[in-house]
């Protein structure tokens, strides 16, 4: 089957539904599909096309870049001569030019399935409003030339207000998470290389965007290291100069400056150093504020690698919690409530911790292929 995956951003930018995608069109590659990704060459440097891990990347030029998004003259082309040559046209949402995807592909007679990660919610500002305002008429345009609609839980579709009005079509499938075991010598040389030796260590992975409540994280820091002296947070991730995100890097500068003896920085690492990351922290904080965050897939990662989970109380994000029982929910926005499920995880880590066979068959990487395999062949065209 010829896939064609359409989405903003892809490797190398980093963010939760970039890792989405990726997994998922390295996964049907693996499983003998034809994948094509089209997506943005968001920076001059990337190449216009490479084919990585069994699947062909192409990068449509930008001419220039508004808040999050871009603007690509040339779309409409690239997307007639792709979809032309798909089976299946998987849109990940939100993306400007879904509805011209999922259109083109309903009159070609392709089979078409949008991924909706999340409602997006951005930034204040009466830009941003006039994005989200831009949005809504167009992912209502795409979710009715769609065949079916895949979201990461029940749990988030039930709550979401655009999922809700196509309950008919939404299907729930949890996103491939695909990580190794730790591998003693990277931890050992990651522990090493930045001083990890001494805990607790509280871990933070995600860029620095403004859904992701990393002020809540560090306003609990007090009460956390009131009852654990030693605790440091331990971020990795885009922090600096994120895409859209330079005014809420300036709020939290204050903070940041606060408590900079608390904190790590390690930058972006590797694929093949996260769950070494994941091993070296005593419990993994996901204070995620809104309905932009659908899942959180660093929750299943750090499972995965035996590290117990504090999230917020959101819809789809609390699911990995719920479904293992592998740490704690809190309410968002709320550093106390968050202080205090981080300090008793990381005292009473040993009855938070479950097998990693057990998070495996909670979430099931090649489950989801399989779901995403038998929905793309039920479509096409």
């Amino acid at each position: 089957m010829r896939s064609l995956i359409a989405l903003t951003y892809y490797r190398p930018h980093v963010s939760g539904l970039t890792i989405y995608a990726e997994r998922l069109a390295r996964g049907l590659a693996r499983r003998g599909h034809a994948v094509t990704v089209l997506t943005a060459r968001f920076a001059p440097a990337l190449p216009a096309r490479e084919t990585a891990d069994g699947v062909d990347v192409v990068r449509v030029p930008i001419l220039s870049k508004v808040s999050k998004g871009v603007i690509m003259p040339s779309f409409p082309f690239y997307a007639a001569a792709f979809v032309g040559r798909c089976d299946v046209v998987n849109v990940h949402m939100p993306q400007f030019e879904a509805a011209l995807l999922a259109g083109l592909g309903r009159v070609l007679r392709r089979g078409v399935v949008l991924t909706y990660q999340c409602d997006l919610q951005l930034p204040s500002g009466w830009f941003n409003r006039v994005v989200e305002a831009s949005l809504r008429p167009l992912n209502t345009l795409a979710a009715r030339s769609a065949h079916a609609v895949v979201t990461t839980s029940e749990d988030y579709a039930r709550h979401s207000p655009f999922l809700s009005r196509y309950t008919g079509r939404v299907h729930a499938i949890a996103p491939p998470v695909d990580l190794p075991a730790p591998a003693a010598a990277e931890t050992a040389r990651l522990a090493e290389g930045w001083q990890l030796d001494r805990g607790p260590r509280i871990g933070f992975a995600a860029r620095f965007a403004a859904e992701k409540g990393v002020e809540y994280l560090l306003r609990a820091l007090p009460a956390v290291l009131a009852a654990l002296p030693e605790a440091r947070v331990v971020f990795t991730g885009a922090y600096k100069d994120t895409v859209g995100e330079e005014a809420y890097w300036q709020r939290l500068s204050p903070l940041l400056e606060r408590f900079r003896d608390r904190l790590v920085f390690l930058d972006l690492l590797s694929a093949a150093a996260m769950p070494s990351f994941y091993t070296l922290c005593d419990v993994v904080a996901v204070t995620s504020l809104n309905s932009t965050e659908a899942f959180g897939m660093v929750q299943v990662e750090a499972m995965l690698c035996g590290t117990p989970v504090v999230a917020t109380d959101l819809p789809g994000v609390r699911e990995p919690v719920r479904r293992t029982g592998m740490g704690r929910v809190v309410p968002p926005r709320d550093p106390d409530s968050l202080a205090a499920a981080l300090i008793d995880v990381v005292r009473n880590r040993a009855s938070y911790v479950r097998p990693r066979e057990a998070v495996a068959a909670a979430f099931d990487s090649e489950q989801s292929l399989r779901a995403y395999e038998a929905l793309f062949e039920a479509v096409r065209g």
